[in-house]
């Protein structure tokens, strides 16, 4: 299935406020669809919507709300008459630490808005995904395939992100609707650079290899999802670059497991959170 035309469709977005959620709303309204973009702060989101155009509206709403996101949905499909696409976007990211001194609401906040939010956002939606043939993307991350040290509940909600994707494309085959992962890399926005700011996450990437760090704008990596959603893509992985490791996980998967344990670097950087943060780091919480 392939070539699905946007224009005359109405689309929901979460996280739509700014950054990849906002660029996603604005180029799907560039495409000829009516958008609802929704995020926590009324008038950052209604301003958002403005800036768009007449077929944009912005709606504030917490995605963990299961009630409210139904509420939502139901609002959408009263303003525009019915209900096409939803990407759910809305995520947040803790301040790398290592899971022995991660203050443990962060962690399960984290779990909560990026794995509970991402089904409250979809599952009201489905009805109308499904009688419309539409389109699902839900946003995960490299992360759900790479090792997840100093980042650990991120990682964790994004590979179950990654499955909640997979296993939805799979039971919406029969109805002749769809759905997508997003993977992305590094993106330069409020949340990656927020989420990577101290001195400890620096060091870290230091180690990645320099070809790998390069960020996307938000426009570009909303650009991708985009051009997914006109081919019904099962996955995006922006940057591209990205691609090759994910095809290749099975094999430098462990490969990379053993290189954390034994990196003399990446040891001393761990080591370093470890006794950094003595008591658990009670992280400020920053949204995509």
């Amino acid at each position: 299935m392939s070539n699905y035309s946007i224009s005359g469709k109405v689309a929901l977005v979460t996280g739509a406020a700014r950054g990849i959620g906002f660029e996603t709303a604005r180029q799907l309204a560039e495409r000829g669809a009516s958008v609802a973009l929704v995020d926590l702060d009324l008038a950052a989101t209604k301003a958002a919507a403005a800036r768009i155009g007449d077929r944009a509206i912005g709606l504030a709403v917490d995605v963990t709300d299961a009630a409210a996101m139904q509420g939502v949905v139901d609002q959408v499909v009263a303003a525009f008459g019915r209900l096409d696409i939803v990407v759910a976007n809305a995520g947040i990211a803790p301040r790398v630490a290592t899971l022995r001194t991660m203050d443990p609401a962060v962690f399960e906040r984290v779990l909560e808005v990026n794995q509970l939010g991402v089904h409250r956002t979809v599952h009201p939606a489905l009805p109308h995904v499904i009688a419309n043939r539409g389109h699902v993307v839900v946003t995960s991350s490299i992360y759900a395939f790479v090792n997840g040290v100093l980042m650990a509940p991120y990682a964790m909600s994004k590979a179950g992100v990654e499955q909640y994707g997979r296993a939805l494309r799979g039971e919406l085959a029969q109805y002749g609707a769809t759905a997508g992962v997003a993977y992305f890399g590094f993106i330069d926005t409020d949340m990656t650079r927020d989420g990577f700011a101290d001195d400890i996450a620096a060091r870290f990437l230091a180690t990645f290899p320099a070809f790998l760090m390069k960020k996307l704008t938000p426009a570009e990596a909303a650009a991708s999802v985009v051009a997914g959603i006109e081919r019904r893509s099962a996955r995006t992985i922006a940057p591209r670059r990205w691609t090759g490791y994910s095809v290749l996980r099975g094999l430098l998967n462990p490969l990379l497991d053993v290189r954390t344990e034994r990196h003399r670097v990446v040891q001393t950087v761990l080591k370093d959170a470890d006794q950094q943060f003595t008591a658990p780091r009670a992280t400020a919480e920053v949204s995509s």
